[in-house]
């Protein structure tokens, strides 16, 4: 009843709910007391008055982005360095981030562009950056610049393009852990018909069997053989 005197036992609930803060910390004081949905709670600021950092940091390397496309676009690959250059192609690969200490790692790491484009996907994940897709994309852009070059070799004289020859192979192998034997068959007029990797050895020597040497340029009707092998430590030579 509204008359109705107070029990001195809400008074003295109410009176520890004002004097201990802990009371009102209590989970149970929330679920069996209806008091707990008139206590003031600190006021929070809207979602659009909060401080947005991450757009901050989404503005500083979007716009970082369209600066170094811009560059790229209007002096070509020669007014980039070469951590610039991977960065733009990273770009595509990993949308949503500043990929700058990405390729800087990358580098840090296998020393030369060459070097990123050569190593395996399981050396490029060890880079903090770089996951499965982004490793296989790379080596992807490898490959189409393997084919490139192989292409300049394809039907033409080789022996007219040596330098050609040497780059091709220079891509293809030079940076391969393992040491490979690697046959280039040429016909009548010196052109490639074939390009084939034989064998696979360890790190510092490769098996070679002439009979088999010897029975595949026969199947290929090839009139001559270059043969070629790399080393571990990013060289190679051919015969």
């Amino acid at each position: 009843m509204a008359g109705s005197p107070k029990d001195p036992r809400d008074r003295s609930s109410e009176a520890s709910f004002r004097e201990n803060p802990a009371a009102r910390e209590n989970p149970a004081f929330h679920e069996n007391d209806e008091r707990a949905h008139f206590h003031e709670r600190p006021a929070q600021a809207p979602l659009s008055a909060r401080p947005a950092v991450r757009n901050v940091q989404d503005q500083h390397y979007h716009g970082h982005r369209e600066r170094l496309r811009t560059r790229f676009r209007d002096s070509g690959d020669g007014a980039l360095a070469d951590y610039e250059i991977l960065e733009l192609l990273l770009f595509r690969l990993i949308p949503r981030r500043d990929t700058k200490p990405v390729a800087k790692a990358l580098l840090d790491r296998f020393g030369t562009l060459s070097g990123v484009f050569g190593a395996s996907p399981a050396l490029l994940m060890e880079v903090k950056g770089i996951g499965e897709s982004v490793a296989l994309d790379l080596k992807l852009v490898a490959a189409v610049a393997r084919r490139t070059l192989k292409s300049e070799i394809r039907n033409k004289q080789v022996l007219s393009s040596w330098a050609a020859v040497i780059q091709y192979c220079h891509a293809a192998m030079a940076h391969e852990p393992r040491e490979q034997f690697r046959i280039l068959f040429l016909d009548k007029r010196n052109a490639l018909i074939a390009d084939e990797v034989q064998g696979y050895g360890t790190v510092d020597h490769t098996p070679v069997y002439p009979r088999e040497v010897v029975r595949r340029a026969l199947e290929l009707s090839a009139t001559a053989i270059i043969l070629v092998h790399n080393h571990p430590t990013h060289s190679f030579r051919s015969h």
